[in-house]
């Protein structure tokens, strides 16, 4: 298989890459500018750059008439799906499954025990040299509703699992059983939500799941409950949100927010009751290697002309 690759981490630091294609570094350029490496029309598989803004990583794809598979580095693909319309048909989107699992996890919970062990209350009272006791609600016993069941989100129980939590509810776009238990349809939602402690968002971002946590959602939710999103932002409608913690009712945990990233004035950097983090759940020491088995794996079967793995969707084909 010939024809180049477009690589968003230098190839010569990549071990085990397959001889045959052109590889070629191309990440955007911290402002998006960057010059093209070559001529993309000429680019076969489209590897798109990593935690860049929104634009970046679609901008060379209408020239790319040649590239038989785009391969994303995140775990959602909804920031380059803009950019599938441009292509020939029969493109394999691949997303990166196998890649985030274990920092998202870890992020995952770390948010869930820092909001309710108090941890930002520390840290801010150890700013002022205040020493600031109490008691705080403990994971243990705690009734938890993952929202997106996926590998992420089986990544979670996964960590869940020493906590001593009372009870682990698992939803996804359909139901089906697995060997801990029954995964929820979405339409199960308004049954499931007053009974969780600790509601994690770890779905992909689709139109069923854009502004899915919207008022009605918030509202279902129990007195004191924690809203934890490690998903998108866009899953929750941030003005409903913003009534919520303003009175006080709930609480929240976010890696993602929309907008994104979160402007210096907006409210939700003060609201009660809110941890924020910049979009973190990835970027860690355990993405690089991670990232590196998946594109080799990738690149292999793509020169053997055997089918790529975590296909999400093939332009040209019924309901793509």
């Amino acid at each position: 298989m010939t024809g180049d690759v477009w690589l968003p981490i230098p190839p010569e630091e990549i071990e085990g890459l397959p001889e045959g294609p052109t590889y070629l570094f191309w990440d955007g350029g911290e402002d998006g500018t960057q010059e093209y490496p070559a001529d993309p029309a000429d680019c076969v598989f489209y590897v798109v750059p990593y935690m860049k803004p929104p634009g970046i990583g679609v901008r060379p794809m209408p020239r790319m008439t040649s590239v038989r598979v785009v391969q994303t580095l995140s775990a959602g693909t909804d920031h380059v799906e803009p950019g599938l319309k441009d292509l020939p048909p029969g493109v394999h989107l691949c997303n990166a499954r196998g890649v985030h699992e274990a920092s998202t996890a870890e992020l995952a919970l770390a948010l869930i025990l820092a909001s309710l062990r108090g941890i930002p209350g520390f840290v801010r009272a150890q700013d002022r040299g205040a020493w600031q006791g109490g008691f705080r609600p403990a994971l243990a016993d705690k009734n938890v509703l993952i929202v997106g069941y996926g590998s992420i989100g089986s990544a979670i129980e996964d960590r869940l699992a020493p906590f001593e939590v009372a009870r682990v509810a698992r939803v996804a776009r359909s139901g089906r059983t697995t060997a801990r238990g029954p995964v929820h349809p979405l339409t199960d939602l308004p049954a499931l939500l007053p009974d969780a402690d600790v509601v994690v968002l770890s779905t992909p971002l689709t139109d069923a799941t854009r502004g899915l946590v919207n008022a009605g959602f918030l509202a279902r939710m129990k007195d004191g409950a924690l809203l934890v999103n490690v998903a998108r932002g866009a899953v929750v409608d941030t003005e409903a949100l913003l009534a919520e913690l303003e009175s006080g009712r709930i609480t929240a945990a976010l890696d993602v927010t929309d907008p994104e990233p979160l402007p210096a004035d907006h409210p939700l950097w003060h609201a009660p009751g809110v941890l924020v983090t910049p979009h973190v759940g990835g970027p860690t020491s355990a993405f690089r290697p991670r990232a590196e088995r998946l594109l080799v794996g990738q690149l292999h079967r793509f020169v053997n002309h055997e089918p790529p793995a975590n296909v999400v969707l093939t332009t040209g084909a019924a309901g793509a």
